[in-house]
């Protein structure tokens, strides 16, 4: 479940030092299935109960990068928004996410370079309120310039 949020497109020309966006979604066990299968990566610790309860993080916990998709999901469809052409992103995990858990994925502008049209954000995912991941992205932002 996504709770409802604006889609389109923030264009080079619009978007602002600060501006921030966000989605919150809840991660199901359903979630954690398909990315698995999608991904392939079938790592007991996010698929097995027993096994998981065996590790470090005492339970199972859902893959790194499912979370970190939700972000890409901000950035996708909300800032820059739709015709964003993502160039890089550094992820670092804090903390882990378990089924169940509701994720707030936020996205901040924190440098703008108008003239190649890229966009630096400040990239983060809460679990109530406490940081679980942290990043920066490097974005090529649409134009709204048709010349």
């Amino acid at each position: 479940m996504l709770d409802n949020m604006p889609r389109g497109t923030i264009t080079i020309e619009e978007i602002e030092m600060g501006m921030t966006r966000s989605l919150r979604k809840v991660v199901t066990d359903e979630d954690i299935r398909m990315f698995a299968e999608v991904s392939t990566d079938h790592n007991p610790v996010h698929m097995d109960d027993d096994y998981a309860r065996d590790t470090i993080f005492e339970g199972r916990i859902a893959h790194g990068m499912l979370t970190a998709g939700l972000i890409s999901a901000v950035i996708g469809e909300q800032l820059p928004g739709h015709g964003t052409v993502y160039m890089g992103q550094t992820l670092k995990f804090l903390a882990p996410v378990r089924p169940g858990d509701m994720v707030e994925a936020e996205v901040e502008v924190i440098a703008i370079d108008y003239a190649k049209r890229r966009v630096t954000l400040e990239t983060r995912c809460l679990v109530d309120g406490k940081k679980v991941l942290v990043g920066e992205a490097t974005v090529l932002a649409p134009t709204g310039k048709f010349d």
